[in-house]
């Protein structure tokens, strides 16, 4: 499987949240303590928005382990951003090439993901003829991750993103079952828009991968007045992780079971997540 954060607040240098926490994303890809696998070397990616409030967001992506890469290093000391994605892969059975390293974007928007479709190889031909034939030709790698993303952009990502969202997985579960393919759906799944940040966490067999919250600011720097970064920080400012980037005490939150996290400007919420079949009554 993989690991991933997704930063949303205070612009910040990209290093401060890669590579100074104790157990930082770059510590992860060696010694992940809560993934399926230790090592996550199949490749690593950043995409970050800018201050252009119409620029689509910069992606940078490597096969390359992200442990020793020199140009992660060079991009993370010099880049400053308020609202960024980081991932690194563990492969699932489609090939280590860039064009399948995460995160992926569309237009505006950002998605990363991990888990996976069971019986991906079973499954994906019917996956693959469901994505809007105007989108199908932007899938670029093999990935049963980017195929999700591109689901959900013809669910509707860009209008209601749980609702997209819910619709991709519900026509996964379908297919697999279609298939005869037990529990096929395995998905912690981040996606942004430049102002918003959305994370879910889901699987069919109802033993989803690890998600966590970073707490509130001002609640931390009650907690750890000698904390620095909490000083920089506005109250805005919120992780979302795959695993804890340290031993803080009250600093992070696991995200429910079959839920998701919306953080944006003003008042983040968290609410329960189910993949919603056709014929569901309409989300309020």
């Amino acid at each position: 499987m993989c690991r991933w954060i997704a930063y949303s607040g205070t612009p910040v240098l990209l290093s401060q949240v890669l590579f100074k926490p104790t157990h930082s994303l770059i510590d992860q890809s060696l010694h992940s303590r809560m993934g399926v696998e230790t090592t996550n070397g199949d490749g690593f990616g950043l995409g970050w928005y800018t201050l252009d409030a119409g620029a689509t967001p910069a992606i940078v992506r490597d096969v390359g382990p992200a442990w020793n890469n020199r140009n992660l290093r060079e991009v993370a000391h010099h880049v400053r951003s308020g609202l960024f994605f980081a991932h690194i892969r563990a492969a699932t059975g489609t090939a280590v090439q860039q064009s399948n390293c995460h995160p992926f974007r569309h237009d505006r928007w950002m998605w990363m993901h991990n888990g996976m479709i069971n019986g991906f190889r079973l499954l994906r031909r019917d996956l693959a003829v469901a994505v809007d034939p105007e989108l199908y030709p932007d899938i670029e790698g093999s990935t049963d991750s980017e195929l999700m993303f591109y689901l959900a952009l013809t669910f509707g990502l860009t209008e209601d993103p749980p609702r997209a969202v819910a619709r991709m997985a519900a026509l996964v579960e379908r297919t697999g079952q279609t298939h005869g393919v037990e529990n096929p759906l395995q998905m912690t799944v981040a996606v942004a828009d430049g102002e918003r940040l959305w994370a879910f966490r889901y699987s069919s067999e109802g033993r989803s991968r690890s998600l966590y919250f970073s707490t509130r600011v001002d609640t931390l720097r009650s907690l750890h007045p000698d904390v620095g970064f909490l000083r920089e920080v506005s109250e805005e400012t919120r992780l979302v992780v795959s695993e804890p980037l340290g031993d803080l005490p009250g600093a992070w939150n696991e995200v429910p079971e079959h839920s998701y996290v919306l953080v944006q400007p003003g008042h983040d919420v968290i609410r329960s997540f189910r993949p919603e079949f056709e014929g569901d009554p309409a989300r309020s």
